[in-house]
């Protein structure tokens, strides 16, 4: 692990920009011959990184989440702009699952079951311990790389104790953090623990800038903080609202792998009994319980209960990608999502038509033909901080789409004025808003795709981390 270093030990040449998060850009394995092999990632953060250009020098400071990404860390192997951090691995289960997973992440997404959980014993006293194990590594290594006045980009709920710690270590740096996720309302991040939801604050305030997705998010962690903290002691709260990347995605869904999964899906999907296409309900997600999908799945059969008139002429398909299944609730829910597609397809199918078109497996390519095909987009969450999916839709769908979104999604501040807002929760208003986006006019329904694809594209990645960056330049270390 990383070694304390003051502003003295700091060389000249250390980064100038430098981010931090949990997940890096490049992961690496062992293959049977003993070698590395190296996947890059891509993403909004390497977006940024790649548009500040190569002489800004800056640094990647992420974990090593494998065996093989230890085992790279301990052969020295490493990219040029990265640092991969070898934490042990129980340390790293703890905080990333125990805490982060399974503690901040359901808090901030109001998923407990409160009757039953959370429960915060002795079990969760040693994961937090691990929680701030972890995070003082990356404190440490940012210390060590920063140069003199750098400006340091933390990203999300896994390190909301990096800028306190931070903070300590090097006075000099200008420290920004980002939340990608919602940030729960006063009285249910009162849930937490006294000591522990003050740490989390505490450990934000060590920042210069906090940044969240919307308005909502960074109301919310201003309120925690008057309740819990007495008040953001000079740090400034900002909103970016990142965007779709549209002419990645508009490039990218027209490679050829991508038409060979529209292909495919065509097939599957079948036609009309009169011969014409059937029409298409699209969701891509992964498994996680804020992604509501099971209740999107009711909702659905509800539609084709009360409107028989679209038995055999629409299909949902729905792409739910495996999430976090090292955790119990996890399996349990794609299980689940399983189950309910399943007993609708064995309800309502014919021989000719399967009504849901369920995939499980992650294909980025076949994703990006389901968009194509979307005549309907379905983005229900309980709770989320942005979701790109309902920003990616409308970009990348042939003809136009009409999108069906919840009010709970953060996209929302952005594209409800033309989308079709429904509660969540309410099954039976989610199958009317799918029968009335399903009926929308040709004409009405390019005119709302055209105010969603411009809304989507406004801060594209490459912006939304620049915008950041200058933002936090521009403000005075605390």
């Amino acid at each position: 692990m990383a070694s304390t270093a003051s502003p003295h030990d700091v060389a000249a040449q250390g980064a100038q920009v430098l981010v931090a998060s949990n997940r890096g850009p490049v992961s690496y394995t062992v293959s049977e011959d003993g070698s590395l092999q190296t996947k890059r990632g891509g993403g909004g953060l390497v977006s940024g990184l790649s548009a500040i250009g190569p002489e800004a020098g800056a640094l990647w400071v992420c974990s090593a989440l494998s065996d093989d990404d230890r085992e790279a860390v301990r052969r020295g192997v490493g990219e040029d702009g990265v640092r991969m951090l070898d934490i042990p691995a129980d340390v790293h289960a703890d905080a990333y699952n125990g805490i982060a997973n399974s503690v901040l992440w359901f808090v901030h997404h109001l998923l407990y079951q409160t009757p039953l959980e959370p429960v915060f014993d002795a079990g969760f006293r040693r994961q937090w311990a691990s929680y701030e194990t972890y995070n003082r590594a990356f404190a440490e290594a940012l210390a060590e790389e920063a140069a003199p006045g750098a400006a340091v980009l933390v990203q999300d709920y896994h390190l909301c104790l990096v800028p306190g710690m931070l903070r300590e270590l090097r006075p000099d740096l200008r420290i920004g953090h980002f939340s990608h996720t919602p940030w729960a309302p006063v009285d249910y991040f009162g849930l937490l623990p006294a000591d522990v939801r003050r740490q989390l604050l505490r450990g934000m305030l060590g920042a210069d800038r906090l940044g969240f997705l919307t308005r909502r998010w960074a109301d919310a962690f201003t309120a925690c903080c008057d309740e819990f903290a007495g008040g953001l002691d000079g740090t400034e709260v900002g909103v970016h609202g990142l965007g779709a990347d549209g002419d990645f995605l508009r490039a990218r869904s027209h490679e050829p792998d991508v038409d060979e999964r529209m292909a495919a899906l065509r097939e599957e999907i079948g036609a009309a009994p009169d011969g014409g296409a059937r029409r298409t309900i699209v969701r891509v997600d992964r498994t996680e319980l804020s992604k509501n999908i099971v209740r999107g799945l009711l909702a659905y059969r509800q539609l084709l209960d009360d409107r028989p008139e679209w038995r055999e002429r629409v299909v949902h398909v729905a792409f739910a990608y495996p999430s976090r299944q090292d955790l119990a609730v996890y399996r349990d829910y794609t299980a689940e999502v399983q189950r309910v597609a399943r007993e609708i397809n064995e309800s309502y199918g014919t021989p000719g038509w399967t009504p849901v078109v369920l995939h499980v497996k992650d294909d980025f390519a076949r994703s990006l033909a389901a968009y194509r095909l979307a005549d309907v987009a379905l983005v229900n969450p309980i709770r989320d901080g942005m979701n790109l999916v309902a920003k990616e839709v409308p970009v990348v769908s042939d003809e136009g789409c009409v999108l069906v979104l919840s009010r709970e999604a953060g996209a929302y501040a952005e594209l409800g004025d033309d989308a079709i807002v429904v509660n969540p929760y309410d099954v039976l208003e989610t199958a009317r808003a799918l029968h009335e986006a399903l009926t929308t006019p040709a004409q009405e329904r390019a005119e709302h795709t055209k105010r969603l694809t411009a809304a989507a594209t406004a801060l594209p990645p490459a912006q939304w981390f620049l915008d950041q960056l200058q933002a936090l330049r521009g403000v005075q270390p605390s």
